[in-house]
């Protein structure tokens, strides 16, 4: 029976209650074990430096990760969008799978970056996957709720992952990190096989390969950029400005690809809708102040408030809360009335407030006080979370809805991509200024010492280096703000709610053509 919007029924194609559950249910897990291994291994790595060697190259263990995820992530948006959402997903499952075990085998640092980057090319399509199943399966009015829990995911996994990192390498071993994937990682497979039925899709168009290479070397430039420059490299140095050359270059020539490409990785067209423009650029400037707090506040609370490494996780607890308990509240609301503006903007307020609020934490703020900026903060987080996602969502039809998912949690990665490094430009410079004993007592990587390590400086040294810390933290959080406020003023210009197609009509070949017509949600379909 056909989808009746009216009745608030469930979309045609989409399973009893039980299975639909199991379905949902495992599509938040498979996106849970994505966010997951982008940080499970921080606490991890100084056992599995100690045991591969190669501490040179530790930070491409994150990195390539992070890279593959990035560059993937539009190209598994399509392809589900071009031959079936449930058979792409499958196979993303399948690569991160054989990446997490291929991983936790791993002999060499060499080996596991070069795993790493298999794992990472699968995680790209669990994110991208689960989102477009939450947006093909669930009717507006329930998608709001499905929509939290996925953010919630992300909150939970960027406080709970050093936690479970170090748990795992503490009691069985840093490889467990990897394998404890493959039995989760099998059941969500095997739920998604046997519970979801959707019909299968075969694309006529040739897939876009030139402009799926071309958004490939533009990602993996950009995020190149914002790992090496200021760190390994000066920002005029000659690998910096020709990464930023092959960005701009190939930016101009995916564009011209795709304005010719029967079936662009990235159609343009969706660009049309002024509130999904606008939700991206929203999403990447969250994007980056998100990812600097949860970058620089595990290093104040730590050296310069005493906490250990799992005690900074404890003290995350107020800003994933509160991002979860908005996130589920602002769910249900925006599904109801709609009203995106409103949201954002309350979101965006939040944000500025609480990055503003953390960047007057010293050496003399109180946990308590810091929770407390935390919980505003993660406030901000959740509210604006929401409403990007749900207008990216509610702004495309069917058919792009893997490309929308995708092209938002795109601009949220290269977002956070810069917020770590242009945050810790700001950080690094603070420190060194601010405590030039401290710099050479600790050596470059001091911004990393433990509580535990602080505790065998010197008293004066210690002291210093606290100081040093609580000011760079200042300065991170003060370069947080500015792009909050620019979020805050970004969600102004979000429209409450979404064209409708009446009002800008898509081309008629932009449709997809099911052998059911009632698998065409009027609900999602009719909205630009």
């Amino acid at each position: 029976m056909a989808h009746d919007p009216a009745r608030g029924g469930p979309p045609a194609g989409t399973p009893p209650r039980p299975r639909h559950l199991l379905v949902m249910s495992a599509v938040v897990v498979a996106m849970l074990l994505a966010a997951l291994d982008s940080l499970i291994l921080g606490t991890a790595m100084p056992t599995i430096v100690a045991e591969l060697g190669g501490l040179e190259h530790l930070s491409w263990v994150a990195s390539a990760y992070m890279l593959a995820t990035a560059a993937s992530t539009p190209v598994w948006g399509k392809l589900g969008d071009m031959y079936g959402r449930k058979t792409v997903f499958l196979t993303s499952i399948g690569l991160f799978l054989a990446g997490s075990v291929v991983a936790g085998l791993a002999q060499s640092m060499g080996r596991l970056i070069g795993f790493r980057v298999l794992q990472g090319l699968g995680a790209g399509g669990l994110m991208v996957g689960a989102l477009a199943l939450i947006g093909e399966l669930i009717t507006p009015a329930e998608r709001g709720r499905f929509q939290a829990m996925a953010s919630t995911v992300m909150g939970a996994a960027m406080v709970g992952g050093p936690l479970a990192g170090g748990f795992l390498t503490d009691h069985f071993g840093w490889r467990w990190c990897f394998h404890l994937n493959v039995p989760l990682g099998l059941i969500v497979f095997l739920a998604i096989a046997t519970g979801l039925h959707l019909p299968k899709k075969r694309a006529q168009a040739p897939v876009d390969y030139l402009g799926a290479a071309l958004l490939t070397a533009v990602i993996t430039a950009l995020v190149l950029i914002t790992t090496w420059a200021g760190t390994r490299y000066d920002w005029t140095s000659p690998v910096v400005i020709g990464l930023a050359v092959v960005a701009v270059a190939g930016t101009a020539a995916f564009l011209a690809v795709e304005r010719g490409a029967a079936a662009p990785i990235l159609p343009l067209d969706i660009f049309r809708s002024a509130n999904f423009s606008r939700a991206n650029v929203v999403a990447f400037l969250f994007g980056f102040v998100m990812v600097a707090a949860m970058t620089f506040l595990p290093i104040y609370q730590q050296t310069v408030q005493g906490a250990s490494a799992a005690g900074a996780g404890i003290l995350m607890l107020p800003l994933l809360l509160a991002l979860v308990g908005v996130n589920t509240f602002a769910g249900r609301l925006i599904a109801e009335r709609g009203d995106f503006r409103l949201y954002a903007v309350i979101g965006g307020a939040l944000l500025l407030a609480g990055a503003f609020l953390l960047s007057l934490m010293d050496t003399t703020t109180s946990r308590l006080t810091t929770g407390l900026s935390m919980a505003v903060f993660g406030a901000g987080l959740g509210l604006l979370m929401q409403v990007t996602l749900s207008v990216a969502m509610e702004s495309v039809e069917t058919m792009n809805l893997g490309v929308a998912s995708s092209t938002v949690t795109l601009s949220r990665t290269i977002g956070g991509s810069f917020g770590v490094s242009l945050a810790g430009i700001g950080f690094t410079d603070r420190v060194r200024g601010a405590a030039p004993s401290a710099d050479a007592a600790g050596g470059e990587g001091h911004a990393q010492l433990s509580a535990e390590s602080l505790a065998a400086l010197p008293e004066q040294v210690r002291a210093a280096y606290a100081e040093a810390v609580a000011e760079g933290t200042h300065a991170a959080f003060l370069i947080a703000a500015a792009l909050a406020a620019a979020a805050f003023l970004g969600a102004w210009f979000i429209k409450p709610r979404p064209r409708s197609a009446a009002e800008t009509p898509p081309p008629h070949n932009d449709r997809i053509a099911f052998t059911d017509s009632s698998l065409q949600s009027p609900d999602v379909s009719s909205l630009r």
